[in-house]
């Protein structure tokens, strides 16, 4: 399997349940480490590692963290990534300095994740109360691919958009390419995919289309 099979068969498998419970909300949530700890026999079939990391940076006049979620190839040492931003809230009740920027990232890093393993959060009440700016989840996010500095770069779907709105990141149409490749024998190609999604090119495709798709390809599975 190439990287984005190998990621495809991860983002199929992932089961991250809401294992967190909010009294004062009344709800349950996931949150990053939940997200890792269900990605870890997962990657460990693939032989795929999981990098996450964040940095502080300044835009504008503001302080946001920078969360990175990589994918990484064991064998052919081949990456995806996915950005996400969090904004630190200039002050937080019953916080210090130091909580503020921790709860942030905390939540940069979940949704770098949710973008890299196609989670969808939107319907979570998580996403709207955490540390981070309630006003930019997930923003600006970018996914690229390839080995060291990438080659492929795309916005990556905001947080706060439905899943029929939401376009395709490029490791979404990597793992849609490299099925076509491999079930090529069996008549698949692009063309019926974008026929069947009235679309003309695939980058067009929203994130409810590549589940469905991805569901129709399992079938070639079964023949």
């Amino acid at each position: 399997m190439n990287v984005y099979e190998k990621l495809q068969h991860v983002q199929s498998g992932l089961k991250a349940p809401k294992n967190q419970y909010n009294k004062f909300g009344n709800y349950h949530y996931r949150n990053c480490e939940d997200i890792q700890e269900a990605a870890k026999p997962l990657l460990r079939e693939v032989k795929a590692a999981l990098v996450v990391g964040d940095e502080l940076v300044m835009i504008g006049d503001r302080y946001y963290i920078r969360a990175t979620a990589r994918f990484v190839d064991c064998e052919s040492g081949e990456t995806v990534e996915n950005t996400a931003y969090a904004r630190e809230e200039q002050e937080k009740k019953g916080m210090d300095v130091s909580q503020v920027t921790g709860s942030t990232s905390s939540y940069a890093r979940k949704y770098a994740l949710n973008g890299l393993f196609c989670i969808d959060d939107v319907k979570d009440a998580d996403s709207q109360d955490n540390g981070a700016d309630k006003g930019t989840p997930g923003k600006s996010g970018r996914q690229t691919a390839g080995k060291g500095t990438g080659k492929d770069t795309a916005a990556a779907p905001a947080s706060d958009k439905a899943a029929d709105t939401e376009k395709v990141t490029p490791a979404m149409i990597g793992s849609i390419k490299a099925l076509i490749e491999k079930y090529s024998s069996k008549g698949l190609k692009m063309d019926k995919i974008l026929k069947m999604y009235s679309i003309k090119e695939i980058e067009e495709m929203n994130v409810a289309q590549y589940k469905d798709c991805m569901g129709k390809l399992k079938l070639y599975e079964k023949e």
